[in-house]
């Protein structure tokens, strides 16, 4: 049996885990990451995939492909990790530098493009050649797939669509420069920023921690704004009705016939249903097969994602 090896590697954690052709995750392990730059980065793979190595092995014979999910700007064809952010630029080669390492062959692509090739290969893309992968997590990104490609940009930049501004004004500064981003606003970072905010203008019961690395909490933003807690109602307005006009933009961009949408923030059953309801039908008619959540484990969604770049998916 052919399998493929994923390393998913996020803000907070590295997972490793192989993987058969069909998707079925065989074994995995997580890892702590925490904060780093690209060169800290490639010890935390390394050190990582060693231990993998001895402590969990592979099923059968050695993994046919090896595929890494990253942060930020990423060329896979030359397999070139090119950037974090502006302030963490230092590119390397680190599909070479693990293949020269495991000798087996290596492949590397952005993380939210490489769980939009895991939605082609084992999600909508079963039916679907036009369609629309947003994330809300952490941050917010898009995986655009038009007739059947993904669209990458001449800089390897294309779907940084958190950084658009969707009709809602809340005064946040973004670190791109630009102000009420829908990232500022809509994702799980965004959320906690706009409520230490906002907190002196509305009355709350939100616990706000202190600004350690600490975040509010979403499930609990989400369960007071039922209760009618006036700052988490604001928080939740604002999050919903910034992503439903981002779906409405991209539908307006791309005419895809899918919109799928992944992460934490979405998943929450209420937020998907005030997305949904802020939708303008008008816009999202042609959208024919609507507005969906990933069917993917999203535990797991950038470890396929990664397996399917292994594949060459």
């Amino acid at each position: 049996m052919e399998t493929y090896l994923g390393l998913d590697l996020g803000g907070t954690k590295l997972l490793i885990g192989e993987v058969d052709r069909y998707g079925n995750i065989l074994r995995y392990k997580r890892y702590d990451s925490g904060f780093f730059n690209q060169q800290a980065a490639f010890n935390i793979i390394r050190n990582s995939l060693d231990d993998y190595i001895a402590t969990v092995g592979w099923v059968g014979k050695q993994p046919a492909a090896m595929g890494v999910g990253l942060i930020g700007r990423v060329d896979p064809n030359e397999g070139v990790w090119l950037q974090i952010d502006p302030h963490r630029t230092e590119s390397i080669a680190l599909a070479q530098e693990l293949t020269d390492r495991y000798e087996i062959p290596c492949r590397i692509d952005n993380d939210v493009k490489s769980a939009t090739r895991a939605e082609r290969v084992w999600g909508v893309g079963q039916f679907s050649k036009n369609f629309v992968y947003i994330n809300v997590g952490t941050g917010i990104a898009v995986g655009t797939v038009v007739n059947g490609r993904q669209i990458r940009g001449s800089h390897f930049n294309a779907g940084e669509a958190g950084h658009m501004r969707v009709g809602v004004n809340v005064g946040i500064r973004c670190a791109c420069g630009r102000t009420d981003c829908v990232e500022t606003i809509a994702s799980g970072s965004g959320i906690d920023s706009c409520a230490r905010l906002l907190k002196d203008r509305y009355e709350t019961k939100l616990t706000i921690p202190e600004k350690n690395g600490s975040r509010v909490s979403v499930p609990e933003v989400v369960d007071l704004c039922k209760k009618g807690d006036p700052l988490c109602t604001v928080l939740v307005q604002n999050a919903a009705e910034g992503i439903a006009n981002l779906i409405m933009n991209m539908v307006r961009i791309t005419d895809p016939d899918t919109v799928v949408l992944g992460g934490s923030i979405v998943a929450n059953e209420y937020i998907f249903d005030r997305i949904l309801s802020a939708l303008n039908q008008n816009t999202m008619r042609f959208v024919t097969n609507g507005v969906v959540l990933t069917k993917l484990n999203p535990q797991f969604v950038g470890l396929l994602g990664a397996a399917a770049v292994a594949m060459n998916m």
